[in-house]
């Protein structure tokens, strides 16, 4: 993991929860840590990571992710174990 990535998976799991965290970052983090992601109808993308598994949608037209889904990504990463 890169000091990017690191930084992205710190902004995830900072409070109160961001909003301004690039999506292509957090498919960076998760690439990165050994997720497996393939693509699903339209803008969603489905997410393995340790037998855990989510479907998430790419935010459009903005390229920064809404809290509600970095909420859901740091409860996805901390039921595979993933923190910072």
């Amino acid at each position: 993991m890169n000091v990017k990535n690191r930084k992205t998976l710190e902004d995830i799991f900072k409070k109160p929860t961001m909003s301004s965290i690039q999506w292509e970052d957090i498919e960076a983090l998760l690439i990165s840590i050994g997720a497996e992601i393939s693509e699903g109808e339209g803008s969603r993308i489905r997410i393995k990571l340790d037998n855990v598994r989510a479907v998430f949608h790419r935010p459009h037209p903005k390229k920064e992710t809404d809290k509600g889904a970095v909420a859901s990504m740091k409860r996805f990463l901390e039921n595979a174990g993933i923190k910072p």
